[in-house]
């Protein structure tokens, strides 16, 4: 059996040609673990993908994640499962949490090097750094101007797509809330830039989740005003104010309709000068073939 000294993941090779990996100790600069709650829930731990059997190991990490302290196990399994009686949750907690820790044991991670464990609490361990996506996407939301192109792109769905948990529900609108919010900016962002397409892409992709976010119908009244003709621009204003009628009962902002009537004079400006261009060349063309 040889032993190769080189990585503080040890690797035996065994019988055969067959290697083992050896977990790093608590606190090994060789643990990199990233945990992502965006869609599937998923651990990835230096490089590898962790695989986490069971709805309950899932859940479980997401509140650990979501909160790294280490908190009491009563506390966890009453957020996790408020509605079971306390032995039930205490047992299910327990159930959770040892899947958790096979997946660990079952790429070659000691569950000591990430979790913090005894009888009483849970957590992650507080002397390593987890990467963590939803910490992204808050620090690029938070910064100003806000980073919302990188938002978007580590956004790959709402918070723990799949479990639905009341502990989580709060932090999946608030999360949900920013996307939509960086959606938002940055269909306006690409419209000023000239980037049109991509501008409708990000305002449509807003409007799939909620039809009644204004500023994306105004982003599309203005780029249809920019690059479509007038029957696009009186479509997309009046789908706004049937929306907002029968929703909510208002009209739509000073701001939209100042924007609406602004993308109605010019399609029709480029309209008219389009039609202008075609006369001016019809009848050069019948000039030329009287010639």
């Amino acid at each position: 059996m040889r032993e190769s000294g080189h990585d503080p993941h040890r690797q035996v090779e065994l019988p055969g040609g067959a290697w083992l990996v050896r977990a790093a100790p608590p606190g090994s600069r060789s643990i990199d673990p990233r945990i992502s709650l965006f869609g599937a829930v998923r651990l990835t731990v230096n490089g590898r993908d962790l695989r986490l059997a069971g709805r309950n190991a899932r859940a479980l990490l997401a509140v650990l994640a979501l909160d790294q302290r280490t908190r009491f196990r009563d506390a966890i399994s009453a957020d996790l499962w408020p509605d079971l009686p306390e032995s039930e949750a205490s047992s299910a907690l327990r159930q959770a949490l040892w899947l958790l820790k096979s997946g660990m044991v079952g790429a070659g991670i000691d569950p000591s090097a990430i979790l913090d464990c005894d009888k009483e609490r849970i957590g992650l361990r507080p002397e390593i750094t987890i990467e963590l996506d939803v910490s992204r996407f808050e620090a690029c939301m938070l910064d100003r101007p806000a980073r919302v192109e990188e938002a978007i792109d580590l956004y790959g769905g709402d918070l723990a797509e799949g479990i639905n948990l009341e502990c989580l529900a709060r932090d999946r609108e608030r999360l949900a809330d920013l996307f939509e919010d960086a959606l938002a900016e940055a269909s306006r962002r690409r419209m000023l830039s000239g980037e049109f397409d991509r501008a409708r892409d990000a305002a449509l992709r807003l409007l799939r989740r909620d039809p009644l976010r204004e500023e994306a119908h105004t982003v599309l009244i203005e780029l249809y005003g920019l690059t479509g003709s007038r029957s696009q621009v009186s479509r997309q204003y009046r789908r706004l104010r049937g929306i907002l009628a029968t929703e909510l009962n208002v009209e739509p902002l000073r701001e939209t309709e100042d924007a609406y009537r602004v993308a109605i004079s010019r399609a029709a400006a480029r309209t008219h000068l389009g039609a202008a261009w075609t006369m001016t060349t019809d009848r050069s063309y019948s000039g030329a073939v009287r010639g």
